[in-house]
């Protein structure tokens, strides 16, 4: 579907009836939301919302689309965050939100989770760190961060190669040194199933054991490749667990019929 220049301000909720819609062109409108019924498109490969008015994404993106394998939102000025969770992105490859000028100064941390991503573009943003989680994209090919005031990791560090910034990142995760808050379901994640598959070493010293990949050093982390199917990481996530439909699943009159209430 091909929306592009039209001067849209709004799409109908009845979009996300389209379960089978693979491509969505909606570039170039004045749209300054969009439905959270995308979510149910459950099909969706590619969705490009650039040059918009957008001031945010429907987190129902961050979990519902399971098969969106790239994910364009290239200037829309007004733009302030992405969804918080984006867990379920495992098979998104390339990700641009460059050029949101105004105040787009943060990444969610879940990121590290988009265990396919290869290209990541947020260029000309107000970006000051990057999620230290983005060291476990081990995918990631091409990163462009020009035009942020970034912090952290220190330019110097870029200036090297990507391998030293995921390195970097890496570091500073098992550090614990991230300057940003983190939900500890993320951390666990990341650190318990990252998808750092490498070849196991010791140290010279010989008791702590650590993991070989192109170059880099990572502490145990083991694979998240037989986890990270959609079935599974759509019921484990947490907006779905704890939506207004399931919270009446962790009642204790479910959880626990035989007990007498009073």
């Amino acid at each position: 579907m091909d929306l592009h220049s039209n001067q849209l301000k709004s799409l109908p909720n009845s979009i996300g009836c389209l379960s089978k819609l693979k491509f969505l062109n909606v570039s170039g409108n004045l749209l300054q939301t969009l439905p959270k019924t995308i979510g149910n498109c459950k099909s969706l490969e590619e969705l490009n919302a650039n040059f918009n008015q957008l001031t945010m994404l429907p987190e129902t993106i961050g979990f519902e689309l399971t098969y969106l394998k790239k994910l364009s939102v290239n200037s829309n000025n007004r733009l302030r965050s992405l969804p918080d969770d984006m867990e379920n992105l495992i098979n998104l490859e390339v990700l641009k939100v460059s050029q949101n000028f105004q105040y787009l100064d943060t990444l969610p941390y879940s990121i590290g989770l988009s265990m396919s991503l290869v290209e990541l573009d947020i260029s000309y943003n107000k970006i000051k760190y990057l999620p230290d989680s983005i060291g476990c994209l081990r995918k990631l090919q091409k990163l462009r961060v020009e035009g942020n005031p970034l912090v952290s990791p220190p330019m110097d560090v870029f200036e090297q190669s990507l391998q030293v910034v995921k390195e970097y990142l890496c570091d500073k995760m098992k550090a614990g040194q991230s300057p940003q808050k983190k939900r500890s379901w993320i951390l666990r994640k990341l650190v318990k199933y990252a998808s750092f598959n490498g070849k196991m070493m010791s140290s010279a010293g010989g008791g702590r054991r650590s993991w070989e990949k192109e170059g880099s050093i990572m502490v145990e982390y083991r694979s998240i490749d037989g986890l990270a199917a959609p079935r599974c990481m759509g019921i484990s996530s947490p907006g779905r667990l704890f939506s207004t439909h399931n919270m009446g699943m962790l009642s204790p009159r479910r959880l626990f019929p035989s007990c007498t209430y009073k």
